[in-house]
């Protein structure tokens, strides 16, 4: 099989060009010499199948950090299947740990809606009251092991000058 074009590894993959150059820059993968002459770099297609297990090693909720780990196993003549098992397992662990987190986090926004009489105004919002004082009201305690899952914050443009000024004349 002939190499491929950074454009043909990630259709083959069933990712971007920018997740090939983004795994390389991660160390997940080698980014291959220009050559002399030809301006393309030119990937092995067995870097298909290694984006590929990255991806799907993603899907299945590894990190980056951890999937370099397990590349770094799958690499190793000397490993264990065990040590991907346990690494496997620790993940499930994590898993577990995560849904448990998320469903106290749904009983406490279902005692609060619960509370909530739908209508009038904002000065008598039970959910407002109880999330500024929780003493207030029968909420649920939602701490568990380890902290909540963050989640980044999703990137947002910024307007361009004459947009910027019409969001502020209709903030007047």
């Amino acid at each position: 099989m002939r190499d491929l074009t950074i454009g043909e590894a990630a259709r083959q993959a069933g990712v971007g060009v920018e997740t090939i150059r983004f795994y390389e820059r991660r160390g997940l993968i080698e980014q291959p010499p220009r050559p002399q002459g030809s301006g393309f770099r030119l990937y092995a297609p067995e870097l298909v199948r290694r984006i590929r297990f990255i991806r799907e090693a993603q899907q299945i909720g590894f990190s980056l950090r951890e999937i370099a780990q397990l590349l770094a196993l799958r690499a190793d003549p000397a490993a264990d299947c065990s040590c991907v098992r346990a690494q496997a397992a620790a993940k499930l662990d994590e898993v577990r740990r995560k849904i448990a987190q998320l469903q106290r986090i749904g009983s406490a926004l279902e005692a609060l809606i619960a509370l909530c009489p739908g209508e009038g105004g904002l000065q008598a919002c039970t959910i407002l009251d109880t999330l500024a004082d929780p003493a207030r009201g029968p909420l649920p305690p939602i701490r568990g092991e380890g902290p909540l899952p963050v989640v980044p914050p999703k990137r947002t443009r910024r307007p361009h000058n004459g947009s910027a000024a019409r969001i502020k004349r209709r903030a007047l």
